[in-house]
């Protein structure tokens, strides 16, 4: 018996080993999945934007002084601000700028002032009778190099230039129109949850030519990431564009439009009512790109302005 045992420890050694291994692959195989599991559950998760803990920050914090904004931002006018005449006519150079119901008080309103980029600063009025005006101060905008493979996205040829020209045509007509519903009710909320690669307003350098602004928010989205809609509203544009890849544009009303661009998916199309959170698209890298990742947008009354120091001010209104 001794014998035989000396004969056999070296089998059930070997048996014992293989059984550990085994145990041990499959506890990695299950950590890899729930690492996968995990990944997928952040990826797809709709930010909720009524906490300050969660809410990615824009370049700019908003000014405490009164009646003063950066350029590339939103200001918040609202009727309890203004001594006199509550809702005087408002208008930037000949522009009007139209007076909304409050999100939360229906006695009361709001004038939604977008500040566009190019805004020098100073003094940027509004209105004569009283007077109003703004003060504009230069806000903390960067420059960014980025290294595109694809000339043809930095260097276009006669055929691509037309193209992106009626893109960009569209795309202007239909932030030209504002319709007179508001299809949101709620605070704003954001199209995933992740880390800002890119911010609003860095002056953007590709390959070695300063062409642009960033005139939104890159996030970082791994191909195949769900987006959300941010609100609800209409989809207004669900195509794949020259410069911006598969976009999707939502109509939210009042003149106020949300943009997703470099998508590999579009899950919407023209005409679909949406509700916030809804997928509207899976991240990708069409387009101009350098990587993968969301390109998101907000533009009001034709004007694109930061769409997180937006949706900060918009939410700020719900919690008065």
């Amino acid at each position: 018996m001794p014998k035989l045992q000396k004969c056999i420890a070296p089998f059930i050694a070997f048996i014992a080993c293989l059984c550990i291994a085994t145990a041990q692959a499959d506890t990695g195989s299950k950590n890899i999945e729930s690492k996968k599991a995990e990944f997928a559950k952040i990826a797809s998760a709709k930010l909720d934007s009524t906490k300050s803990d969660s809410a990615p920050r824009s370049t700019n914090d908003r000014p405490k002084e009164p009646f003063t904004a950066y350029n590339g931002t939103t200001y918040i006018l609202k009727d309890s601000d203004i001594k006199g005449v509550k809702t005087p006519p408002l208008k930037i150079g000949e522009k009007p700028i139209k007076w909304l119901a409050h999100p939360k008080y229906a006695t009361r309103q709001i004038a939604i002032i977008p500040i566009a980029y190019r805004t020098k600063p100073g003094t940027l009025a509004l209105s004569a009778a009283p007077t109003l005006a703004l003060t504009i101060k230069p806000g903390n905008y960067k420059k960014e190099q980025i290294t595109i493979s694809d000339a043809s996205k930095v260097k276009p040829d006669e055929a691509s230039l037309q193209r992106i020209a009626r893109e960009r045509d569209e795309a202007n007509a239909i932030y030209a129109d504002s319709s007179a519903k508001r299809y949101w009710r709620e605070p704003f909320a954001y199209p995933l949850r992740s880390t800002i690669t890119s911010p609003f307003g860095s002056a953007r350098v590709f390959n070695g030519e300063l062409q642009s602004f960033h005139g939104g928010v890159d996030f970082r989205a791994p191909t195949g990431t769900p987006l959300h809609a941010v609100n609800d509203g209409v989809v207004a544009l669900a195509k794949e564009r020259f410069l911006a890849g598969k976009s999707v544009i939502i109509d939210h009303g009042e003149g106020l439009y949300s943009t997703y661009f470099h998508c590999s998916e579009l899950k919407v199309k023209v005409g679909d009512a949406i509700k916030k959170g809804d997928l509207i698209a899976l991240s990708g890298a069409s387009g101009r790109v350098s990587g993968a990742h969301l390109h998101f947008g907000i533009v009001y009354s034709g004007v694109q302005v930061d769409p997180l120091d937006f949706i900060t001010a918009i939410n700020a209104l719900f919690a008065e």
